[in-house]
């Protein structure tokens, strides 16, 4: 549970004991309902009902080498008998407590087709009677790759918040970073734990300049990098040497995080080396998200009608209709390339999808410079 996990400043990261684990939930969800009294209090008392009841079926008394108890969930939830989409909604809506409409955003869906899913899933374990158990050693690294997909899903979460009054949930950024440092502990030959790492531990290194005083967005352009938290991209630099030989999509991505924490200035970036990540990430995905995100950085490296062309290819990609991301892109590659009047028509597109507070205030401060 991130807010139980979290630690005080100057302080290490405690474990958080198996008995305990009930409680937390249970706190939480009571402070969920003071922030969302819209939402049944049934819903939430179903969901700590839930965690109690994996949890209760994970303990044994044998040793095992998964020591921390949100791991041991994870690779609980992962059972080979419910598909990987339903294994990780169930886990992020379970064992990390994200909301329906939070893990609907992550994977792309609908709301109502997490919530189906999810209910399928669970209605699956009760009636074949699923063994929910922490699986044995040797069958750890078969289970890795959900538990490396639940870990950043929560970070994400957290960094990129997608709804609500803050940009970044700090507890869930911290809770992705130490998940991904005990996965890394847990299993130190698998290469692609410590992508993971890098990549969190890269990425969060900007956390505390990617908000202003008022809390509103600051894009990676106008950051302060004097203030980036040079230690955390050391660490992160060190796990992504570890990394070396993984085939995994987490690789490509840290390579990418690195480039940008590495750059002395916004100009100075290697974008002929992160197109080249891009290109290798879409080997191994084919997210749309993947694709928008490489049609910016080709716009930084060959100019922005080279990144709209690149992005022509998710324009009407159905995974984004619930998404702001194709309008958001468009808007700023128009404004670079000089187009004010096209950008502020986008702008306005990416306004009325939804998204963050923050996000929109950031959308705002567009409009009103492309209105001059």
């Amino acid at each position: 549970m991130p807010r139980r996990c979290a630690p005080g400043p100057g302080t290490a990261y405690p474990t958080v004991p198996a008995a305990g684990l009930v409680t937390v939930a249970r706190n939480r969800a009571r402070d969920r309902l003071r922030r969302e009294s819209a939402r049944p209090a049934k819903e939430l008392a179903y969901v700590v009902n839930d965690i109690g009841a994996i949890r209760a079926r994970t303990e044994h008394s044998d040793p095992h080498p998964v020591r921390d108890d949100e791991l041991r969930m994870m690779f609980t939830c992962a059972h080979p008998a419910l598909d990987r989409q339903s294994q990780l909604a169930l886990t992020l809506r379970l064992v990390s407590g994200l909301t329906v409409t939070e893990i609907a955003r992550a994977l792309l869906q609908t709301d109502a087709a997490i919530g189906q899913r999810i209910t399928r899933a669970k209605n699956k374990i009760r009636h074949a009677n699923i063994p929910l158990r922490v699986p044995p050693a040797e069958l750890l690294p078969e289970r890795t790759p959900h538990v490396l997909g639940c870990i950043y899903s929560v970070f994400t979460e957290g960094y990129w918040a997608t709804g609500g009054p803050s940009a970044i949930r700090d507890e869930l950024c911290d809770e992705g970073v130490r998940l991904a440092q005990e996965l890394c502990a847990l299993m130190p030959q698998e290469p692609e734990t410590h992508a993971l790492a890098a990549l969190v531990l890269l990425h969060d290194s900007r956390r505390a300049t990617r908000v202003d005083e008022a809390g509103a967005l600051v894009p990676l352009d106008e950051q302060d990098r004097s203030r980036w938290d040079h230690g955390r991209i050391a660490r992160g630099l060190d796990r992504l040497r570890r990394a070396s030989g993984s085939r995994g999509p987490y690789l490509p991505q840290a390579v990418i995080a690195a480039l940008h924490a590495s750059a002395p200035s916004w100009e100075h970036t290697d974008w002929t080396t992160i197109c080249a990540a891009y290109d290798r990430l879409l080997q191994l995905t084919d997210s749309p998200v993947v694709v928008a995100n490489r049609a910016l950085a080709v716009g930084f490296r060959d100019g922005p009608d080279a990144g709209l062309a690149a992005l022509e290819e998710v324009a009407h990609d159905p995974r984004l209709s619930h998404s702001n991301l194709v309008a958001s892109a468009r808007a700023d590659l128009l404004r670079r390339a000089g187009r004010g009047a096209d950008a502020l028509r986008w702008y306005r597109v990416a306004l009325d999808s939804n998204g963050s507070e923050p996000s929109r205030g950031f959308l705002q401060r567009r409009i009103a410079e492309c209105q001059g």
